[in-house]
């Protein structure tokens, strides 16, 4: 049966299909119905936020300090004709300044849009382009950065042409009073980008409540969190939603404390990571599956002098395929420095959920299953007043952090949501109560009548000596001459006779043999901003003749891009 075919009945057909049910239990709350509610009690207290740098200073800002910064931004962003309900951009990394613009715009009843800064300056072409749609999707009236990433944004501005411009946030707060509009649950409170693995990022528009639900979710699945000792601490970028609203809401919403790295610190040096949590008693802090590998690999037991993990109450595993061998090694690497295995949590979410959608229970067995030749691993069950529905083998969620509708795309919307259902595009099932996950809808390869997950032909060349480590993709293709689907391989790495070896493992493991095995330099295999694969994107990329590395990055090239920005700046001043 090929399952991609499903989301392309007519609606009338999807509704009537059901498959099995789980149910979360009744939702308690949400305590406040807004987010800009939400700061405003977190400001009462002593709780704040604790911006940690790559060679571990640390400065902290309460909450009060934090809502009266955001207060100032916010009438400067009304004085400058910024109207509520209007869509404000904010490129801008994790740091004071992305503070001010994200709650600023909240306070003046605007709608923050959080997007990427440039980080893969080799793909600045692509960056610009990418940019420029979200914010003409968003209709974005302006965009705030900083300095120094500005210096690079000149390309997408001209394009996108907002009508306030591109102020940093430092110039916004120059001589600002402060003011602060009201708003109401059903208002927009975020539009965040879906991931954009399998098509391009579209525009989830988030209202209040379904953000105060999630996070309401979020503190009833956690209930041996104490903020009084417990911290959250995190790394994760602030444009993507575990760490915007996992992390940076969930603390304002508890309240507590937070302790944020730059996403680049941890990628450096995963060390600390683990330090910050020893040091400021992190009881919460969640990750993708990569990220307890990097662990694996990159951090030194010197590293971790004195470092104490018995803290680590809600080790959080999402955002990406869990890998039972990593959790694994994970709880046995780091059992020597207090960590507790029934710590590290598998969970399962998207954006179009506003985040979470399943959780498993700490202190519960953990359950895995073999699937197609790999083994798979339970993502619990669904958080508190959500639904979760298996039909014809894709996920279907419905709940109260669900979105209302990708903003201002009506066909994206009604292929998504069928009568309060969001269609996930996520294959799984549902065995002993629990929910397992097995791949994305658009990505199964068809071989021969079967349906294959593209993670099958891609694990197996996890041992093979020169692949790149999570630098392979599997898709199908239709080769000319062919009258059916064949697998090709495209894998960053390098060494001799590495096609031969790649294609041996896989039909060692697998009993089917690549059709193409392509080696690639690395960087080369497109992503997305929070650094998954993108599948579809390479094999378009491929097919096509563009699948290319990316520019050299040095001083000259950062220069010229810089200089291009800048023109780009100039001209658009000029229309």
């Amino acid at each position: 049966m090929n399952l991609e075919t499903e989301a392309q009945r007519p609606l009338s057909n999807r509704r009537e299909q059901h498959g099995p049910r789980l149910e979360g239990p009744p939702l308690e709350g949400p305590t406040s119905a807004t987010v800009n509610q939400a700061l405003k009690l977190a400001a009462a207290t002593a709780f704040g936020l604790t911006l940690v740098d790559a060679q571990e200073h640390e400065r902290r800002f309460t909450w009060a300090e934090l809502h009266e910064r955001a207060r100032r931004a916010a009438a400067a962003l009304l004085e400058r004709g910024v109207k509520p309900g209007d869509r404000v951009a904010m490129v801008l990394p994790t740091g004071l300044d992305f503070m001010d613009a994200f709650f600023g715009t909240l306070l003046a009843g605007a709608v923050p849009v959080p997007l990427y800064p440039p980080v893969r300056l080799g793909r600045m072409d692509e960056y610009v382009r990418t940019t420029a749609r979200m914010l003409e999707l968003t209709q974005a009236r302006a965009v705030l950065s900083d300095r120094r990433v500005r210096l690079l944004l000149g390309g997408a501005v001209e394009r996108a042409r907002p009508d306030l411009g591109c102020p940093t946030v430092a110039e916004l707060l120059e001589g600002s009073n402060a003011s602060e509009s009201s708003v109401t649950p059903d208002a927009l409170g975020l539009i965040q980008f879906s991931s954009g693995s399998t098509v391009d990022p579209k525009p989830v528009a988030l209202t209040h409540a379904n953000l105060m639900a999630q996070v309401a979710m979020l503190r009833q699945v956690m209930p041996e969190i104490d903020p009084t000792r417990d911290r959250g601490v995190s790394w994760l970028p602030l444009y993507h939603d575990m760490g915007l609203i996992g992390c940076l809401l969930e603390a304002v919403y508890y309240p507590g404390d937070l302790v944020l790295l730059p996403p680049e610190a941890f990628l450096a040096r995963p060390a600390l990571w683990l330090r910050a949590i020893s040091r400021h008693h992190g009881g919460v802090s969640p990750a993708p599956n990569f990220a307890y590998g990097l662990c694996l690999k990159r951090v030194r037991d010197e590293d971790l002098e004195g470092v104490d993990l018995s803290c680590w109450k809600y080790a959080l595993n999402g955002a990406e395929p869990i890998s039972q061998a990593v959790q694994q090694r994970f709880n046995q690497r780091f059992a020597r420095w207090g960590f507790n295995a029934e710590s590290l949590l598998p969970v399962y979410g998207l954006s179009e959920a506003s985040l979470a959608v399943s959780f498993t229970q700490r202190g519960a067995a953990r359950k895995t299953v073999e699937h197609d030749g790999r083994e798979l691993v339970s993502v619990g069950v669904p958080v508190p007043g959500t639904r979760v529905e298996v039909r014809e083998g894709r996920i279907w969620v419905s709940g109260p952090s669900v979105m209302k509708e990708y903003f201002d795309t009506p066909e994206a919307t009604e292929r998504a949501l069928v009568d309060g259902w969001l269609d996930t595009g996520d294959l799984g099932f549902i065995e002993d109560g629990e929910l397992f996950v097995s791949g994305r809808a658009k990505d199964i390869i068809i071989i021969r009548g079967a349906n294959h997950a593209p993670q099958a032909f891609e694990e197996c060349l996890d041992s093979v000596t020169g692949v790149r480590t999570g630098c392979a993709v599997a898709v199908g293709y239709l080769p000319r001459g062919h009258d059916g689907e064949a697998l090709a391989l495209l894998v960053e790495g390098e060494g001799e006779g590495l096609e031969q070896r790649i294609t041996t493992a896989v039909l060692e493991r697998t009993g089917i043999k690549p059709h193409a095995v392509v080696v690639l330099q690395p960087g080369t295999l497109p992503r997305t901003s929070s650094g998954k694969l993108r599948r579809q994107e390479a094999l378009r990329r491929w097919l096509a003749g563009e699948l290319a590395p990316p520019k050299p990055t040095n001083a000259l090239n950062v220069g010229a891009e810089v200089a291009k920005s800048m023109l780009a700046f100039a001209k658009s001043r000029l229309k």
